[in-house]
């Protein structure tokens, strides 16, 4: 899902800004109080700071309300045995044993980077995993060893239908790409491929504000629901109509049946009063550009480009064109100078797990 449909509906009410490092390891401590061995923590904290670093604020801290219930129930295993099923060339599924998604697509993601170096391609997919954050941040890991990464899931929830259909099918199921450049922030496109992703239509539950026409409609007459506490009573819109429905569509079947995951009436809201695994499924594939191309004519090709695309003709009213990870990158800096702001609902949703886990408060760090 896309930053800037994240940063879009901040709630009312004031708002902490609390540094990076303080909110690192508050997560790091909850984790292990949960039963995570502190290296597995450590995993899980830095996926989810990355996502609030590049503004994808509903998929960092802002979601360890919901996955300390799990752990401490034993709904996600806190002690996975993530191992890799089937390995090829340049193919392999990692099976997740029901342990934390961040954890489940690491290991993916490494495997991956393996094979592509060895292969110039890594397809990983995975089953038997959870939740696992901001896609974006598994298809930026392959940047740092000058390679192309791309993440698709099947959401673990359904709140999409098939296009004409009334019944919730699909999830939000998203997609994100990474491509390093040379002097100019690499390309990294995160989005779901409905029009708003159902967590920034939670943050409006908890502001109060109205859902925007054109993101849900009622699944008895198609009409548009704006109340955000009515949004579950109707679906949500695919991007691009049909094009959007059926790409949803292909990334679920490519990321639940090939991985033998969930996919479609097999799967379980996360979100819900869970008793079973979900088995969420996900694939990641990395590409390794010198196997096409010496990197530093591919750095400069991307430059070169990025740059007309940039100063390109704008319409009327536009400021500035921008291109997809530049502003991520701009952000992560600031976020990482400057901490970022928690809003004052979710603060109190941390402190309350602060003292059930026995650990120190994140405002007192």
């Amino acid at each position: 899902m896309s930053a800037q449909q994240e940063t879009a509906a901040s709630p009312k009410g004031g708002a902490d800004r609390i540094a990076v490092s303080a909110m690192r390891n508050f997560m790091v401590d909850a984790m292990i109080a949960c039963g995570l061995p502190p290296d597995d923590a450590d995993i899980v904290a830095q996926r989810m700071i990355e996502s609030d670093l590049s503004g994808i604020d509903t998929h960092g801290i802002a979601r360890l309300p919901q996955y300390v219930p799990w752990l401490r129930k034993g709904v996600i295993n806190a002690k996975p045995a993530i191992r890799v099923a089937d390995r090829g060339p340049a193919t392999a599924v990692v099976d997740g044993d029901n342990g934390m998604g961040h954890l489940v697509m690491t290991r993916a993601t490494e495997v991956a980077i393996e094979l592509a170096r060895e292969s110039g391609i890594g397809w990983v997919g995975s089953r038997r995993s959870n939740h696992a954050g901001a896609g974006g941040a598994y298809a930026a890991l392959a940047l740092e060893h000058g390679m192309i990464g791309i993440y698709g899931a099947a959401s673990s929830a359904n709140h999409m239908a098939i296009w004409g259909g009334a019944e919730p099918m699909l999830g939000t199921n998203p997609i994100a790409f990474a491509l390093p450049a040379g002097e100019e922030a690499p390309v990294v496109l995160d989005i779901a491929t409905s029009v708003s992703s159902f967590g920034v239509i939670r943050k409006h539950m908890l502001s109060g504000q109205a859902i925007p026409e054109g993101w849900v409609i009622d699944r008895k007459d198609g009409t548009p629901i704006t109340d955000p506490q009515r949004a579950t009573d109707g679906v949500l819109l695919p991007i691009g109509g049909h094009k959007g429905s059926g790409l949803a569509m292909i990334i679920g079947m490519l990321a639940g049946p090939l991985n033998r995951a969930a996919f479609g009436r097999d799967v379980q809201d996360f979100s819900g009063d869970r008793g079973n695994e979900t088995n969420t499924g996900q694939f990641i594939i990395v590409l390794d550009v010198k196997r096409f191309l010496p990197p530093a004519e591919f750095g400069r090709e991307m430059d070169r480009h990025i740059r007309d695309l940039r100063a390109s003709q704008r319409l009327p009213g536009v400021e500035a064109i921008r291109v997809p990870g530049g502003e991520r990158l701009r952000r992560m800096e600031e976020r990482g100078e400057s901490g970022i702001s928690i809003p004052a609902g979710l603060i109190k949703q941390l402190d309350d797990i602060a003292t059930q886990l026995t650990i120190t408060p994140l405002r007192a760090r």
